[in-house]
């Protein structure tokens, strides 16, 4: 992978993983590359002037239009191929609401739509979104 920098360093990104108590996740479908179109956590690249925590509240609101769900971290993924655009490092929140129907997320920004899944008819998912929602449905 070719770098401009003196130093290679890798891209911050947060995901959000939120679950409703009915056995639902959050999901946003891609309105760019790479995955364009398929279904991914909400997430991007946190900013400079931003912690990761401000970065996860920013881009769940962003994606799609839910605020007022409080984060908890989760882990970070940091697998070398993970992202095939350049060297990407994911710190994953969980939030956890009780009733999907009393947050009707909107997909905007970077999101075409925004929906909620049932945790055993996922649909197919981008970089390693499917593998870090069975992480945390596991514990």
């Amino acid at each position: 992978m070719p770098y401009s920098y003196k130093y290679p360093r890798p891209a911050l990104t947060v995901d959000a993983l939120v679950f409703s108590s009915e056995g639902k996740v959050l999901l946003i479908q891609r309105k760019n590359p790479p995955f364009q179109g398929l279904w991914a956590l909400p997430g991007g690249f946190v900013d400079m002037d931003e912690t990761p925590e401000q970065a996860v509240v920013r881009e769940l609101k962003e994606e799609t239009g839910l605020t007022g769900i409080s984060f908890k971290q989760f882990h970070t993924y940091g697998a070398l191929d993970r992202d095939p655009r350049h060297r990407t490092i994911s710190i994953v929140f969980v939030g956890k609401i009780i009733k999907s129907i009393d947050y009707k997320p909107l997909g905007s920004d970077d999101a075409t739509a925004a929906e909620w899944f049932n945790l055993d008819q996922l649909p197919e998912l981008a970089f390693d979104h499917h593998q870090i929602i069975l992480d945390a449905t596991a514990r």
